[in-house]
């Protein structure tokens, strides 16, 4: 467990600030502009300052967003026991119905400061009530500075809100502030390599790739080795993306227990599926040139983390016009399905475009299905 210093300060205090502040709307709307911005040209103190005066203060849609949640829910937040129950349990809520309806990721923020405000001064609510507004803020909302505000309270800390407030720090432009945490992480556990992607897309190849070994070596070459494979593939060493995607697919088939029965291991399969359709699109990557794609709208299809993924991309004048996800059975997408399209459309190509952070399954399938859906263009 990762355990770098970071006490809880006031948390009763900063509730009371966030339930009564009321700030303008145009300094609301400067905070939100300021803390979405990447800029990785800001010092550790002038981040530090901003996740402090963002986090202090509430987003603009806070007040007008509606208090709405079950009040079945044991807000004491237990931990879970019996079947599934999205009516009793706080976990099982946030990650059935907040996380898969993104009209009500906003709901979730406002239900978990809730939370907070109804539990006084109970450290174990607190601490998970300051992971899940972390999570909503970084991976719903793409909120950083408020996210990276929640996140900074936890005394404790797993694999995923670590990288999650690396990627923060970078996002809200202090690499030096995410690369103080990064390297602190020896292997990369991770199903599919996100501490690897994090590196890359710092610019950070070399490190990508030392700690895609490690890992391998420490027991998870499934997830380094496709970590890696997508690191080269995003800048262009794509003869060595091949050969990281080919060790994927060489890995023995291992088996899992699921439901009473022994099965092939589920996180193995998707990354050799993974692995196989990256090599069958790479090509793509490599020799696109828009302009001598005509006019229309192509279709592609990739697996996801449920099924298949299919993507309509329209071409008109040598540029992307658009990129729109038309069939999918993901739930637990996050941002991908419009982070994902948008880079694609900012950078005129696949070349560079960085998969969703905390939804990279989704996110690669876009990536993928584009691919697939640009080279249609030349198949007659």
């Amino acid at each position: 467990m990762l355990s770098p210093d970071s006490p809880m300060r006031g948390a009763s205090r900063l509730l009371l600030c966030i339930a009564a502040i009321v700030l303008p709307l145009a300094t609301s709307n400067l905070a939100e502009g300021i803390e979405k911005r990447r800029d990785n040209t800001r010092t550790r103190a002038e981040v530090e300052a901003l996740i402090e005066n963002v986090g202090r203060t509430p987003p603009d849609w806070y007040g007008s967003t509606p208090l709405n949640y079950p009040r079945t829910l044991d807000l004491s937040w237990p931990k879970p026991s019996g079947p599934w129950n999205t009516r009793k349990h706080i976990s099982h809520y946030m990650f059935s119905v907040i996380n898969e309806n993104p009209r009500r990721w906003k709901e979730g923020a406002r239900f978990m400061h809730h939370v907070l405000s109804v539990n006084g001064d109970d450290p174990q609510v607190h601490q998970k009530a300051f992971d899940q507004l972390g999570h909503c803020y970084h991976d719903l909302l793409e909120d950083w500075a408020r996210a990276a505000f929640w996140w900074g309270k936890l005394n404790k800390y797993h694999m995923d809100n670590f990288m999650g407030l690396a990627d923060c720090y970078w996002k809200l432009g202090s690499k030096e502030m995410a690369t103080d945490l990064l390297r602190r992480i020896r292997t990369d556990s991770t199903r599919y390599g996100s501490v690897i992607k994090l590196w890359s897309d710092m610019g950070e190849l070399d490190e990508a790739l030392r700690l895609a070994e490690a890992s391998a070596r420490a027991g998870n070459p499934s997830g380094a080795r496709i970590g890696a494979g997508d690191a080269c593939r995003k800048h262009g060493r794509y003869s060595r993306a091949v050969a990281y995607y080919k060790k994927v697919l060489a890995l023995p088939a291992t088996y899992t227990r699921i439901n009473g029965k022994n099965q092939k291991n589920p996180i193995l399969e998707r990354n050799k599926q993974r692995a196989q359709t990256a090599i069958d699109n790479i090509k793509t990557f490599e020799t696109l040139d828009l302009n001598r794609i005509s006019d229309g709208i192509y279709t592609g299809t990739s697996p996801a983390y449920v099924g298949d993924l299919t993507v309509a991309a329209t071409v008109q004048n040598g540029r992307i016009t658009s990129v729109r996800i038309t069939k999918h059975k993901d739930k637990q997408y996050f941002s991908a399905l419009t982070d994902t399209p948008n880079q694609i459309i900012k950078k005129q190509g696949l070349k560079g475009v960085d998969a969703t952070t905390s939804a990279t399954i989704t996110s690669e399938a876009i990536i993928n299905a584009t691919a697939k859906a640009l080279a249609s263009s030349f198949a007659d």
